[in-house]
């Protein structure tokens, strides 16, 4: 199966699961996806869906100095993020209960 089509529909959601532990900033959330097994996430995707999120006030943003490099904008989760997080680990469980359902079924039927 191809998982990357599975990925496109809960980028939004593990974003938000991933700085809701803790704020981060583009590559910060691209290596926190990748090391909990999320291998083939590209960072593009990750900083679109950064700004759309932050765009549709799912997250606030604020800059921190570096004294290695550039600046950088960190990402933390707001109120209306976290209901939005909230509603769309409902829809996930609600669905992988169901497809789990359907392939048990289909177990059984062999």
């Amino acid at each position: 199966m191809d998982s990357s089509q599975l990925l496109k529909g809960v980028l939004d959601m593990a974003v938000l699961a991933t700085l809701t532990a803790e704020d981060g900033y583009g590559y910060d959330v691209v290596r926190r996806l990748r090391d909990a097994g999320l291998d083939d996430i590209g960072d593009a995707s990750v900083y679109g869906t950064l700004r759309r999120l932050f765009a549709a006030g799912a997250l606030s943003s604020y800059v921190v100095p570096s004294e290695e490099g550039p600046h950088r904008k960190y990402y933390g989760v707001t109120d209306a993020g976290r209901a939005m997080l909230k509603s769309q680990r409902d829809d996930w469980h609600a669905f992988a209960s169901t497809i789990s359902h359907l392939l048990s079924a289909q177990e059984a039927a062999r």
